[in-house]
């Protein structure tokens, strides 16, 4: 790694050099002052102030050629007006107060980013691969899908896979926030990032380390973490008019009493230089405590957007259902038993890729049963597998297509009583109909909950915009209780409804596959389900979820809707009590040095307000 450069280390301390020096200078001069050198002590106080002056000119002009005016040009003129007026003390408290503002925000912000910075911690560095039957040491980006790791108690897991042999007992609150630890049994699915919190146990990579969940993570925290606060901030919306009511009355101070320290004492109560910075404050500090429930929102922008929104769209397929389908029963022939029928239709399986089934040999495996190696299978893409399995003729697939292999009134029969909507696998051996295997996507566990916890949370209107079948769409919207339900829908099909939706105020769409990414960069704020959707999908979403729920979503909103009222809070306070300020100095009755330290006490008090964002 490069050593810092003296311009590097400068540009990241500035701040508390700036502040060093403002107090050095009004330690000296107050010495000098109380010796009876008040001479010396004005010098003191004029140098202390001229480098912070400096800066603030050099950020000004930068702020102007991006066409942004901020309320920092108020310090800038109180501590010119200090030094031109002759208070040069003045002028070294007003300094002090901007170049301390800064560093209580880098404290602030560096306060507000630990859940951040916790989860760019943890990243394991190296594993305990299998060798020939001996775990060694080895760096995680030499792992490849299909390694067999040792997992030991208090381990970061460094890749994605499958706990095999035994139990795993998994720590999930670095990215979930669940205190309580999660039993996977052997077999299950485990995803990177979670801390071993029980015996060891050994686990099957399914991912290489760059492709896992958690690096994919860490990607976007990285990326979050480089995004700088939003350049039009909260508080510079009101910079205009807020610049111009100061210039108007320190001008009339001047002009009425004749004075022009009365006009300085107003530029120096007008100067809210870390009030403008609270905003950022807030809005990190509401990022922060929404990753560290599993939430990631990429910009401060997006986090302002995620509190406005009034309107979801919610794709189904593993959004509001698990996204892979499961058996639900097994519907057989005389002659058969349902196990048998499942152990056929997923040994003629195994020669197939497909989503289904793959379905069917987990549920099959989950069972204990036994599957045979097929042999000779010919598959129809889309429709259906034939083969033979132990000496027998198999063919597997939709109802229509073994139908017309075999006897279609059979599975016509057998499929009685069963919702339109429902997937179904036919079997038949031998020419025969042997059985209807009935599979569903079920809905999320939490689905219900959670978007119960969507309305509470200020969204008050939610359509279920899917690529299924309508029929499909609308016997998951009706047991959910959504407000509209659209099916059958196409990449561009979705973003017509976000538009359609869009009249009526901003919009929050949420869905997990790469079909998803163009409706989640059209809305206006996309979130991505990353624990397990398609990097695409996260790649075009604002927000991305870094767990496999729905329900820390609308925890997020609420805490995105209680920053944005903080951070309203703090403006309208800080600059409601910077008014009143300046009135009561134009009146004579605040003087500039006076006026200063009560103006640090307002700046200060508004920063601690945005940190309670962090709670």
């Amino acid at each position: 790694m490069n050593k810092p450069t003296i311009q590097q280390f400068y540009e990241s301390q500035s701040s508390a050099i700036l502040a060093g020096v403002a107090i050095l200078g009004l330690a000296t001069g107050g010495a000098l002052w109380w010796s009876g050198n008040q001479g010396g002590a004005g010098i003191a106080w004029s140098i202390a102030t001229a480098p912070v002056l400096l800066g603030l000119f050099v950020q000004i002009v930068t702020s102007l050629r991006r066409g942004d005016v901020g309320l920092d040009i108020v310090a800038a003129l109180s501590m010119s007006a200090a030094l031109g007026f002759g208070e040069p003390l003045a002028g070294n408290v007003v300094a002090l107060m901007y170049a301390g503002g800064q560093l209580l925000e880098n404290f602030a912000q560096g306060r507000a980013r630990r859940e951040m910075t916790a989860l760019l911690g943890r990243v394991a560095r190296t594993a305990m691969c299998y060798h020939d039957g001996v775990p060694v040491e080895v760096p995680i980006e030499t792992l490849k899908p299909g390694d067999r790791l040792l997992i030991r108690q208090g381990e970061v897991l460094p890749v994605d896979g499958h706990v095999v042999g035994s139990v795993a007992v998994l720590d999930l609150s670095a990215l979930t926030g669940e205190s309580v630890p999660q039993k996977i049994d052997d077999g299950g699915e485990t995803l990177s990032g979670a801390t071993s919190a029980g015996p060891a146990f050994d686990l099957v990579a399914s991912r290489a380390a760059a492709d896992s969940t958690y690096a994919g993570i860490v990607r976007l925290v990285e990326a979050a973490q480089a995004t700088k606060p939003p350049m039009v901030r909260l508080a510079d919306r009101y910079a205009v008019w807020f610049l111009g009511l100061t210039l108007v009355i320190s001008g009339l101070a001047w002009f009425l009493a004749g004075d022009p320290h009365r006009a300085l004492a107003v530029l120096v109560v007008a100067t809210p230089c870390p009030l403008i910075l609270a905003v950022p404050v807030a809005l990190i500090s509401g990022m922060s405590r929404a990753a560290g429930i599993g939430v990631l929102v990429k910009s401060g922008a997006v986090f302002e957007s995620l509190a406005r929104v009034h309107t979801a769209i919610l794709d189904k397929t593993g959004t509001l259902t698990d996204g892979s389908a499961v058996v639900t029963q097994i519907r057989t022939t005389e002659g058969i038993t349902e196990n048998e029928v499942l152990r056929l239709a997923a040994s003629a399986d195994l020669a197939s890729t497909h989503v289904v089934a793959a379905a069917l040999i987990k549920a099959a495996r989950s069972r204990d049963l036994t599957l045979s190696p097929p042999e000779g299978i010919v598959e129809t893409a889309g429709e259906g597998v034939v083969g033979r399995v132990d000496g027998l003729t198999v063919a597997v697939g939709g109802k229509k297509f073994v139908g017309n292999l075999t006897n279609a009134a059979a599975f016509t029969t057998l499929g009685e009583g069963l919702a339109p909507s429902m997937m179904t696998v036919a079997l038949a051996v031998d020419g025969v109909p042997k059985g209807l295997i009935v599979l569903e996507d079920p809905v999320r566990g939490d689905a219900s909950d959670a978007l119960s916890a969507f309305r509470e949370a200020g969204i008050s209107r939610i359509v279920l915009a899917s690529g299924d079948r309508s029929d499909i769409a609308e016997h998951v919207g009706a047991s959910l209780g959504v407000d509209l339900v659209l099916g059958d829908l196409d990449p561009a099909g979705k973003i017509a409804a976000i538009q359609a939706e869009a009249k009526a105020g901003p919009v929050m769409m949420v869905g997990d596959g790469v079909n998803d990414a163009p409706a989640l960069a059209a809305a206006s704020v996309g979130v991505a389900m990353g624990a397990r959707g398609a990097a695409a999908s996260s790649e075009a979403a604002g927000v991305v979820v870094l767990v496999d729920a729905l329900f820390p979503l609308a925890r997020a909103i609420t805490i995105a809707r209680r920053t944005r009222t903080i951070a309203l809070e703090s403006v309208f306070i800080g600059l409601g009590l910077s008014i009143a300020a300046m009135i009561v100095a134009a009146l004579g009755y605040l003087p500039p040095v006076q006026g200063a330290l009560l103006q640090e006490v307002i700046d200060v008090a508004v920063i601690l307000n945005a940190l309670r964002a962090l709670r």
